[in-house]
């Protein structure tokens, strides 16, 4: 079980070192327990046993105190479908120019405090990483909350927390055509 770095250890902040390739097995490792982390803490009965540890959706490798490119995420879609992610030196090579935000606002299994606003993020991305799961490089298209949660989740491997997105003067701002998701 991991302990997650909290958004007050400068850590955090800081950008990650790119992984070297092929990837070492004890790397593997780390990215299928920080996907087995995901998976329990989304489990009613694992988080009885476990009432410290918060549901996340995806967690990368500085929130796990290491200083690497690496990233987990996974959740059950409103179809049903497991949509899982073990990248290694993940880049966003795309962008939409169309926005899009949760509307009950971003998380952080990093971020115990409460930041009210919404956090805009790229409606749909084009990502090129390392796919651990299928062991070679690829390139994938997101939208929606996909693509939010990997946004997020690649920010934190360049220092970035998601409150920083937050328009200090005015958190509700709203962008004319984003996506409420």
């Amino acid at each position: 079980m991991f302990t997650i770095v909290k958004d007050n250890k400068p850590s955090l902040r800081e950008r990650c070192k790119e992984v070297e390739m092929p990837l070492k097995e004890e790397l593997k490792a780390t990215l299928d327990e920080m996907l087995q982390y995901l998976k329990d803490s989304q489990d009613e009965e694992f988080l009885k046993k476990h009432p410290n540890v918060r549901s996340g959706v995806g967690i990368a490798a500085p929130q796990i105190g290491l200083n690497l490119r690496m990233l987990a995420i996974y959740y059950v879609d409103e179809e049903g479908n497991e949509v899982i992610h073990q990248l290694v030196n993940p880049k966003i090579i795309v962008s939409s120019l169309k926005k899009c935000y949760l509307y009950s606002g971003e998380g952080c299994l990093s971020v115990d405090s409460e930041h009210h606003g919404r956090v805009y993020r790229d409606f749909r991305i084009t990502v090129k990483a390392f796919d651990c799961r299928k062991g070679e490089e690829t390139t994938f298209k997101a939208k929606g909350y996909e693509a939010i949660v990997l946004q997020h989740e690649i920010d934190h491997l360049n220092g970035i927390l998601f409150y920083d997105h937050i328009d200090k003067n005015n958190p509700d701002k709203e962008i004319p055509g984003a996506i409420a998701i």
